[in-house]
């Protein structure tokens, strides 16, 4: 088992996606999408940047239930709300990459463009699924003072980029067992960054395949 610690630095419902019972992992953190497996959690913490909820805080906490391919999960009923189309909710869908004539394609989206699919083809076609997280996203938590080291941060001591695995197993059983004995699971509140909405999809990014 092990946990995978990173900095949201934009929260917008997208990466991760915490709607329609679900919180998935489909874009962004390629590396953690790339070697993460069934049984391992991954924690987002909060980020200084402008509209985001302050560092020392946890946005959510997912643990793995499943690891899809791209193709698995564009294709899996269960995700085809996630699908990005018009709505507040519904344009955060993170369900963007599907294959088309043996190619992978993205599709027309608010959120991700040529250079973020290069990054999330380079490093792992992965999605993460969780029925089993706890997402606070703008009320977001205070981390007990016993799990700061659950941290990333860089050499100035502020929110850093990347991710943070380097957990020993007893480590992970009690980080764990403070998150279930004080918080119920489930979305707990709305993404800090959940005001906009993108209307007009013609200003969206353009479907392309790779």
């Amino acid at each position: 088992m092990k946990l995978y610690s990173y900095v949201v630095a934009e929260d917008s419902g997208f990466a991760p996606n915490p709607f329609w019972d679900y919180c998935t992992l489909a874009c962004c953190k390629q590396k953690i999408r790339k070697n993460a497996k069934e049984g391992d959690w991954v924690v987002g913490t909060g980020s200084i940047q402008k509209g985001n909820v302050g560092q020392n805080k946890i946005i959510y906490v997912m643990k793995i239930d499943e690891v899809l391919s791209f193709k698995n999960y564009s294709e899996d009923s269960r995700f085809k709300k996630k699908i990005p189309s018009h709505g507040l909710i519904e344009e955060r869908g993170d369900n963007i990459y599907y294959y088309e004539g043996g190619k992978l394609c993205q599709r027309v989206n608010p959120f991700h463009n040529d250079k973020n699919m290069e990054d999330d083809v380079t490093n792992g076609r992965k999605v993460l699924i969780s029925n089993y997280y706890f997402y606070f996203g703008r009320n977001a938590i205070d981390i007990d003072p016993r799990f700061l080291t659950i941290l990333k941060k860089g050499k100035d001591g502020k929110p850093g980029p990347s991710h943070k695995s380097n957990f020993s197993v007893t480590f992970i059983e009690e980080f764990i067992k403070w998150v279930e004995g004080n918080y119920k699971p489930g979305r707990q509140g709305d993404p800090s960054n959940f005001e906009q909405q993108f209307i007009n999809i013609n200003k969206w990014k353009k479907k392309r395949c790779n």
